[in-house]
């Protein structure tokens, strides 16, 4: 048997995107004024667009043929009510996790802080438009098409939910439309294989334009609470995550092994929507199914912000000690209370991670919410781990959902995370 040739490390995207990022850095490190220019940053702005342009036709032919190929309609709200379930549980982890980080390391101890209201208004100005009332009002599109045109995730989802049972009650009716709904979802998959060709190049400008703009003194400056950010979330992703994933069979480290090209992209492009396209098509290529992944994935992405929620609390504590105010246990208990509650409301906001703390802190104490400006020149460094963490919490969920509800084949999932095994069934089928 001749042994199958293996890909040249050059041609694997995760290595372009690796260099492209690398590259980046250094480009906005010794050019920081030139890397700071708009058409570098139009680079990762281009490219985040062009994965957005397909994250509401994928979502929609991804829940629509899962839900039109159960024959069962309770069995999409049993799954919905676990996640659910799931997604609180984990929150409430990662909330305690910053929250533990950041009375053990103390950011923000010595720091006399200057807080500038002015500019947080823009961000702190739109928590008030988002209470629980609108927040689930705003989950209906005021129109399928307007929802759509946004790319409003939550009403994408619902409208995909309604039409997938409107095909289903159709029985042998609706099948020319189910037929149509699968073909329509690899031909939106075949359009994000495209684009992710042009990710090297998103990664690079969107990481030379945060180093030119930002340069290292912003770092240096709190680079303590960076540090303690990112070990907080390292923390959540190895114990609490590494835990659940042990529990459910698989292991966490080999589960980011199979992720590192979508890890990579969402840390050039700091955006974990970056990578949501492919994210679903990996999670039922490793054996989860359809239905699950077309629920869980979309869902995740505004009740599962794993990062964000760490965010939130140990950044509150840094704002908190920075200005003078020493938060009792009382009110660190609130903090984890009122996020668990924000973390949600302010899904689907541009700068969500800006803007809930922006709620939490005025929520906690409103003598706070101008300490927001203490992190604001360091935020963008922070939203590549809340991103990262995010997309982690994510890919876990989905696979343990689908084990919770039988819907995991497990062979898959094994020759998936093992390269051994693919390589070989590869190489088996190459010369079969």
């Amino acid at each position: 048997m001749i042994p199958a040739r293996k890909k040249p490390l050059h041609h694997h995207l995760y290595v372009q995107v690796l260099a492209a990022i690398a590259l980046g850095a250094l480009f906005g490190f010794l050019a920081p004024d030139l890397a700071a220019q708009p058409w570098v940053k139009a680079l990762g702005d281009g490219f985040i667009k062009l994965i957005k342009m397909v994250i509401a036709p994928i979502v929609f032919c991804t829940v629509v043929s899962g839900v039109a190929h159960v024959d069962d309609a309770r069995k999409i709200g049993r799954v919905g009510v676990k996640a659910l379930i799931y997604f609180e549980v984990v929150s409430t982890f990662a909330l305690a996790i910053g929250l533990l980080v950041g009375n053990l390391l103390n950011p923000g101890a010595g720091l006399v802080g200057a807080p500038d209201p002015a500019l947080v208004s823009q961000y702190s100005g739109q928590t008030t438009a988002h209470s629980g009332i609108d927040f689930l009002l705003n989950i209906i599109p005021d129109s399928a098409i307007g929802a759509f045109a946004r790319g409003d995730i939550l009403q994408v989802l619902l409208f995909s939910l309604l039409f997938g049972f409107a095909i289903q009650s159709l029985g042998e009716k609706g099948r020319g439309m189910r037929a149509f709904v699968d073909d329509a979802g690899h031909a939106v998959f075949a359009v994000i294989a495209i684009v992710m060709k042009a990710a090297p190049i998103g990664a690079f400008g969107a990481m030379a334009y945060t180093v030119g703009k930002y340069g290292s003194a912003a770092l240096a400056a709190l680079a303590y609470l960076i540090g303690a950010f990112y070990l907080a979330s390292g923390l959540f992703v190895l114990c609490i995550l590494g835990l659940i994933a042990r529990a459910a069979g698989f292991s966490i480290f080999r589960l980011l092994v199979y992720l590192r090209e979508e890890l990579l992209i969402v840390l050039g492009t700091s955006s974990s929507e970056s990578a949501l396209p492919a994210l679903m098509e990996k999670m039922e290529r490793l054996g989860c199914s359809k239905p699950v992944v077309g629920l869980v994935v979309p869902t995740g992405y505004s009740f599962n912000l794993d990062g964000t929620n760490i965010y939130m609390t140990l950044t509150t504590l840094f704002i908190a000690r920075a200005m003078g105010h020493e938060l009792d246990i009382g009110q660190q208990a609130t903090i984890l209370l009122v996020a668990m509650l924000t973390s949600k409301g302010a899904s689907g906001v541009s700068g969500a991670g800006f803007v809930t703390l922006a709620a939490t802190l005025a929520a906690v104490d409103p003598a706070l919410a101008p300490g927001m400006s203490l992190v604001l020149g360091i935020d963008k460094f922070m939203s590549e781990c809340r991103s990262l963490t995010n997309f982690i919490g994510n890919s876990v969920a989905t696979i343990v959902i689908s084990a919770w509800e039988g819907e995991l084949d497990r062979a898959r999932l094994v020759r998936g995370l093992d390269p051994r095994i693919e390589t070989a069934v590869n190489a088996d089928e190459s010369h079969g």
